[in-house]
């Protein structure tokens, strides 16, 4: 079996249910409602334990726990010619590669 505890949970106030909702960013479709935050944790890490469990007997892929995957550190963005420009200057005033002004403003 997958390991199920090595995916990505997140646990988030829903206004709208009035409840604490835990989510599972590899399965975006299953979440867990509960009036307690631990609960929903549990509850979430139950559901996609479960889910795991039926796909692999199903012979069905399973997503790849988020934090098991290597990651090259390269990805690209399309973004309009505009805004290319905007970036551009502004990397230039502060004399660094656009590279690392859009680093820098990504992880700001």
């Amino acid at each position: 079996m997958k390991n199920y505890d090595h995916y990505t949970y997140r646990v988030t106030w829903s206004s709208e249910d009035q409840e604490y909702v835990g989510l599972c960013a590899e399965f975006p479709s299953l979440s867990y409602l509960d009036e307690d935050k631990i609960a929903a944790f549990q509850g979430i890490e139950s559901l996609v334990k479960a889910v795991v469990a039926d796909m692999e007997a199903n012979g069905e892929s399973i997503p790849e726990p988020i934090a098991e995957k290597d990651y090259s550190g390269k990805f690209q963005v399309r973004i309009p010619p505009e805004l290319h420009r905007k970036l551009a200057i502004e990397a230039a005033e502060e004399k660094i590669s656009l590279n690392r002004y859009v680093n820098l403003k990504l992880a700001s």
